[in-house]
Order: structure tokens, then C-alpha cells, then sequence
């Protein structure tokens, strides 16, 4: 039996698109084991595809193609805390479980960093692959082929809230309504607030926030598409967090928050529910600092 635990990750972090991600304390698990024919299941009864288009099983097959080896039959169990299709890194946190459980499987035949580049390539960008499988806060550039990043650990000094709404929004949909193309002028202000992001983390220097999530490049496209998203982030600013910002391409608004506010909870969560948010869900995470993990506790042979 192999076991694989994936956190959910939240991309962008404001200004930084497609570049900046962090990983927080919430998981999927994949469970697998040799069986006499290859069974996809969903062990908490969400609904997955469970036939060869499988995001875990289709990760895993490239991987042993790539090694020209036959993928062995298996019964591949999933189980997703990390909701689909709102802007916490569920595909990426399939993509990472495929890649750790194959290369397990098969004895290790690919470095650390080569996973990175096979997650991104798959992913199409590194924001969420990167920190599902490194932890941490990274920021990352990919090449085309090599992703090249910083990686760096986030303190006990911040928690985040992610909001998150009761629909889901569509990567696709959620890219659909960019423009084609930006000002300089808007070009200049999000570098400026990605860098800010960046050292800000780094550093602790935390007052810095608000302004580093300003964005111009995708928050002010994608806010219509999120009904009631600009008030209910101007809410958890309003009761103290340190900035809030739309989490990958949505739906979930994530907030960061004092690590030493701990009543956080308590005050704005009434407020969103006057103002009509109770049927969305606020879940207060912990940085992950980790990763994701792989063990194998029966061996596979």
C-alpha cells in the first residue's frame, strides 16, 4: 500500500500570476495497491472520474511511459478535501500525487527537480505544482522545459481564510475574460506588487500586504464572475486580515490573516452571513511548510 498526502495550494497571491503560490493545511490523499485489474474509486464519495481519464491515473501512465515501462494494475483510492474547480489546486494536487506514487512505484528513476518540470509542463504553469509539492511560499518561472524557483518557509506569524463559495468557476472561464493585452503602466504596477509580495513574506514584513495584492492583470476580470466577491473580501480586510486576493482563478477569496488573531473567525463570519455569504464555507488554514509526501507502508511487489 502506498499512501500519498498532497496540500492544497493557492496561486497568484495577488499580483504574482502564474508565478507565485503557497501551500496551506488542507490535503488530498491517494491510496493504492496492486490489484487484478485497475479500479478507480472516490473514498469519501466526491464525485471523480473514475475511468482512464483520471487525472492521478493519466499523470501516472505518462510517467511510466516516459520510462517505457507498463503501468501495473491498481486500485487507486482517492480521497479530496481540496474542492474542484475553486482556485485551491485540485488538478495540481492530482498531478503531484500521480508523479510521487509513480516514481515511487518504480524505484525513484526521477530527481526532485525533474518533477517539478514534468508537473508544470502537464499544469501548463508552476504556481500550483511547485508549492503542492515543495511547501512553503515559491516563486517560480518556467522555461518551457526547467522551472526554476525560490522556495521559501512561511511563518507562524500569518493564517489564511479561504472563502469559499458555493459554485465552482472554470479555469477556462476564469482565463476567457483576461485581456489579450496590458498597458505598460499596469505591467509596472504588478511586478512592482509581486517583488513587494515576495520580500514581504520573506521578511515578515506583513504591513506591506494590502498593497502587494493589488493586482491589475486578472482580479479586476475575474471579480464579476465571483457574485458578492469584492464586498466579502472588503469584509475580512475590514475585521483585520492582512489582505485578501482571489486564490488561482477562483472561486475561493483567500485572506491572510495575524497568526495571532484568533477570534478572526468569530468576528467575521457572523458579518458575512448577514450580508448573504452563509451558504459559502470559511475554513481557516496553517501554512504547510512540508509538502507533499509519499509512504509506502505494504510494499508494492
Amino acid at each position: 500500500m502506498i499512501t500519498v498526502k498532497i496540500p492544497a495550494t493557492s496561486a497568484n497571491v495577488g499580483a504574482g500570476f502564474d508565478s507565485l503560490g503557497l501551500a496551506v493545511t488542507l490535503y488530498n490523499q491517494i491510496h493504492l495497491e496492486l490489484a487484478e485489474k485497475t479500479e478507480i474509486i472516490s473514498l469519501d464519495h466526491v464525485e471523480i472520474p473514475c475511468d482512464e481519464t483520471n487525472l492521478v491515473y493519466t499523470t501516472m501512465c505518462s510517467l511510466f511511459e516516459l520510462c517505457g515501462q507498463k503501468m501495473p494494475t491498481l486500485r487507486i483510492g482517492q480521497v479530496n478535501h481540496i474542492p474542484l474547480s475553486r482556485g485551491l489546486g485540485s488538478s495540481s494536487a492530482c498531478i503531484i500525487g500521480g508523479l510521487l506514487a509513480a516514481n515511487h512505484i518504480m524505484g525513484f528513476p526521477f530527481s526532485r527537480q525533474e518533477m517539478i518540470n514534468l508537473a508544470a509542463s502537464i499544469e501548463g504553469h508552476p504556481d500550483n505544482t511547485t508549492p503542492a509539492l515543495l511547501g512553503g511560499f515559491v516563486s517560480s518561472v518556467f522555461d518551457g522545459k526547467e522551472v526554476h524557483y525560490v522556495r521559501q518557509e512561511l511563518h507562524v506569524g500569518i493564517r489564511f481564510a479561504a472563502l469559499i463559495p458555493n459554485f465552482e468557476l472554470r479555469t477556462s472561464l476564469a482565463r476567457s475574460v483576461l485581456p489579450k493585452r496590458i498597458s505598460h503602466k499596469d505591467a509596472v504596477y504588478n511586478l512592482s506588487r509581486a517583488a513587494l509580495m515576495s520580500a514581504s513574506l520573506s521578511t515578515g514584513s506583513y504591513h506591506n500586504l494590502r498593497v502587494a495584492a493589488a493586482d491589475r492583470l486578472h482580479q479586476d476580470y475575474r471579480l464579476p464572475l465571483i457574485e458578492g466577491g469584492a464586498r466579502a473580501m472588503a469584509l475580512m480586510e475590514e475585521e483585520g486580515a492582512y489582505c485578501s486576493y482571489i486564490s488561482g482563478a477562483g472561486s475561493t477569496l483567500m485572506a491572510m490573516v495575524p497568526g495571532a488573531d484568533l477570534s478572526f473567525e468569530q468576528r467575521v463570519w457572523p458579518r458575512l452571513c448577514e450580508e448573504g455569504f452563509a451558504a459559502w464555507r470559511l475554513m481557516m488554514l496553517e501554512a504547510d511548510n512540508t509538502g507533499a509526501i509519499c509512504v509506502e507502508s505494504i510494499p508494492l511487489h
